[in-house]
């Protein structure tokens, strides 16, 4: 642009000074003396020329390869950043995948909620796991009592009012027992599901198992049935009870402190499994969203579509630019006609005015966005491209149009 302007210069200084020697050739009827030109007056202003540019442009192009199944808009339509541009077909294997994908999610998720609620199960329940346990090892204490109480009477001689007790203890049961068999009698021949009956032979039965006891309990003291059978049997009745005391007294140490370690360890594993299983679902389900997705061509700027050639059923190649979008809601400015000794004048925010080819009568405001930092060489110039925002703008501006922008110094 500068070696045109400056060949307009010197093309007019040129014709100019042919014209003036002319008027002092002989014979012209020009005898006065030739008058000199007044001095040519450079201008100082920085003059380039450009074309007009939306604030942005792209060309979309499907991620997938496949059978174009369905275009929704034309050449000229306005759309939003996230709007379907087209479709391509055979979508139903991917949507069961993704179905299937979104399945396996809840589940994992389900089964990572169970096992967090099983965790905290474990603490939630522990003051009512500690009473239990502590009830267990009472019960085991007295077991061991009674235990080494039957081995003592069968080992050694019981006292004399220790085995007057137990003879008293039998009498008791037995009239006891006697009683319950009294009230049943009268009900023995009823039918089984009669309430009545069922409740005295309950009842029976409870006052049979006493009395057995008391007369066992009175057999061993009196040495009645101290023979080694019976002593053997109750040793190893002892060893039984002193066992289950020696478990339940662990048991009850270790709640003492907390949650039982082992249940808490596989509860917290659990935890651990469900949350890969749920990473591992996500993934699925992303993977398998991301592949129906590339089936979409998709906006990724608002603007209108400029360039649309898509045909329903024609194949598509993936990566291969199919429509393009441009956003015309801001005007610009480019041009690479700043060389290296303009560009030193050229700040962002400089002001400048920008006329166009085709309305000549038509000047606008801009001002300067940005000079790119890397140069280029062109007709025998280092330059850099510069960038205008236009500060007003006016219906027939059209993309690409050439502008002639002024840098007033």
């Amino acid at each position: 642009m500068n070696s045109k302007i400056n060949f307009i210069v010197l093309t007019l200084l040129a014709t100019g000074m042919f014209l003036a020697a002319c008027g002092g050739i002989p014979g012209t009827g020009n005898n006065t003396a030739p008058t000199a030109l007044p001095p040519s007056i450079a201008s100082t202003n920085i003059v380039v020329e450009g074309n007009l540019v939306p604030q942005d442009t792209v060309d979309l192009a499907f991620a997938a390869s496949g059978k174009l199944a369905e275009v929704l808009v034309e050449e000229g339509d306005l759309v939003k950043t996230g709007d379907v541009i087209a479709r391509l077909g055979d979508r139903e294997q991917l949507e069961s995948k993704i179905a299937a994908a979104n399945l396996e999610l809840q589940s994992a998720k389900q089964e990572l909620l169970s096992s967090q609620e099983a965790l905290s199960k474990l603490h939630d329940d522990l003051p009512d796991d500690q009473n239990q346990a502590l009830q267990t090892l009472t019960d085991a204490r007295e077991q061991v009592r009674d235990a080494e109480y039957k081995v003592s009477s069968l080992t050694s001689a019981a006292k004399q009012v220790d085995i007057d007790a137990a003879q008293a203890k039998v009498v008791l049961a037995r009239d006891r027992l006697d009683k319950a068999r009294e009230d049943y009698d009268p009900y023995e021949n009823k039918p089984e599901d009669n309430l009545t009956r069922a409740a005295y032979l309950a009842r029976l039965a409870d006052r049979q198992k006493e009395y057995d006891a008391a007369v066992r309990t009175y057999n061993n003291l009196a040495g009645i049935f101290g023979n080694d059978f019976s002593i053997a049997q109750g040793k190893a009745e002892l060893e039984i009870a002193q066992a289950r005391f020696k478990i339940a007294q662990e048991k009850f140490d270790t709640l003492a402190k907390g949650p039982d370690p082992r249940e808490v360890t596989l509860a917290q594993s659990r935890i651990d499994t469900a949350k890969g299983s749920v990473t591992a679902a996500e993934a699925g389900l992303a993977a398998a969203q991301a592949a129906l997705n590339n089936l979409d061509l998709i906006a990724t700027i608002d603007g209108t579509v400029t360039d649309n050639n898509l045909v329903v059923g024609q194949q598509i190649a993936a990566g291969t630019p199919v429509v393009s979008l441009a956003d015309f809601s801001q005007w610009f400015v480019e041009t690479d006609d700043l060389t290296e000794n303009e560009v030193v004048d050229i700040k962002p925010g400089q002001e400048a005015k920008v006329t166009l080819d085709a309305i000549p009568d038509l000047a606008l405001p801009a001002v300067v966005e940005r000079i790119k930092e890397k140069y280029e060489e062109k007709r025998g110039d280092i330059t850099y491209t510069t960038r205008l925002r236009l500060k007003e703008t006016d219906p027939r501006l059209r993309w690409g149009m050439s502008v002639v922008v002024d840098f007033p110094k």
